[in-house]
């Protein structure tokens, strides 16, 4: 079997998420970091829509991090990342879904607010994801456990966690936290962060704050 190659750009939030199974999953891997800004030809062909991540294998050239990440659950199966019962393999598809269509909305609205209005709408909106998330998923579908779906992590846990990571730089330029009621999110926050495979990735806060700085505008007051 040939080696794995990844294209990928260390600030990706959706880069982030594969780099997480691969740590998971032990799977050995070349790893071409690139410069949105100027696509190597050799990227752009391996991504049609180029974008990060991608990945080639076997003669495969795949991109979308949730599409990438169900390829490498199903090339290399272990340690599965996915439930073996239908309906909890889809309750794990609904979710990452929602990552998707919920909380990437939400955690950029706020982040690229441009007035006091919509910064404050924002934070209302990321506010509201996170108490779903705490009402409608953690407290139903984790059990005692710590993760998303209970006692293992889970590929919805390591589509979601790129975000929370870049959310101590986002609360440092927009004045939001996980609120303290939502323990059982703060507590899935730290049992994420605590395993090994996401401590070898980890970027320090301040990279985060480095590049969010460049686009984010001090929001102004809303004219009369």
């Amino acid at each position: 079997m040939t080696k794995l190659r990844l294209y990928s750009a260390k600030a990706c939030p959706f880069a982030h998420r594969t780099r997480l199974v691969l740590q998971e999953k032990a799977i050995d891997f070349e790893l071409t970091e690139i410069d949105l800004q100027n696509k190597p030809r050799a990227f752009v062909d391996a991504s049609l829509y180029g974008k990060v991540p991608a990945i080639e294998h076997e003669g495969h050239r795949i991109w979308e991090s949730a599409i990438i990440n169900e390829y490498l659950e199903e090339v290399f199966p272990e340690p599965r990342l996915l439930p073996r019962e239908p309906g909890r393999r889809a309750l794990a598809r609904i979710w990452i879904d929602y990552a998707n269509t919920r909380l990437v909305p939400a955690f950029t609205q706020l982040l690229r607010a441009e007035t006091r209005d919509q910064e404050a709408e924002g934070r209302k909106a990321l506010g509201d994801v996170l108490a779903f998330i705490e009402r409608e998923a953690l407290a139903r579908s984790s059990g005692q456990g710590p993760y998303w779906l209970g006692a293992e992590v889970s590929l919805v846990d390591l589509s979601f966690y790129p975000w929370f990571e870049r959310l101590t730089a986002v609360g440092r330029l927009r004045d939001f936290s996980v609120p303290a009621e939502l323990t059982r999110l703060r507590a899935w926050i730290e049992a994420v962060q605590a395993r090994p495979a996401v401590r070898a990735i980890q970027n320090p806060v301040e990279f985060y704050v480095e590049r969010f700085a460049k686009f984010v505008k001090p929001a102004a007051t809303t004219a009369a």
